[in-house]
């Protein structure tokens, strides 16, 4: 269980990840960590380090999303201690990706490491990636 101040910030990072799917990135990324050693691990590329970097990944990403809404999260797992905290999750919504003309749903399983930063509850890291069913291990060959 969480203690109720991350609650309430995983409940912000949730109506932020709603902003973001609508094309919006600055609610997530307020809820960020500056220091050097925050990292995001988005889809759409390598992991990346330190803020400016975090930043530049997640517009970046943003830019690909518009129209989303209908968000729901499905808890895998959620653990904190005073001072760490993490969540896994499965995000889906529906959002225009890309280029294309329409919507379409889409799912992330994500995880999320939450750290007290003077006194407030900031995301350290962010890993999300589109598996959310088995896959073979062949899946895993780079290309």
């Amino acid at each position: 269980m969480l203690p109720p101040d991350l609650a309430q910030v995983v409940e912000q990072y949730h109506r932020a990840l709603e902003a973001y799917v609508a094309g919006d990135a600055d609610p997530v990324l307020r809820l960020f960590s500056r220091r050097d050693d925050v990292t995001l691990a988005n889809p759409l590329g390598p992991p990346v380090r330190r803020w400016h970097r975090v930043d530049e990944a997640a517009r970046r990403a943003g830019a690909q999303v518009r129209e989303g809404e209908a968000n729901t999260f499905e808890r895998i797992s959620e653990f904190a201690t005073a001072d760490l905290g993490y969540i896994v999750e499965i995000h889906r919504a529906w959002a225009t990706l890309g280029a294309a003309a329409e919507r379409a749903p889409f799912a992330l399983r994500i995880t999320t490491i939450f750290r007290r930063e003077d006194g407030e509850w900031r995301i350290a890291h962010r890993h999300a990636d589109p598996i959310t069913a088995p896959r073979p291990i062949e899946s895993v060959r780079e290309q």
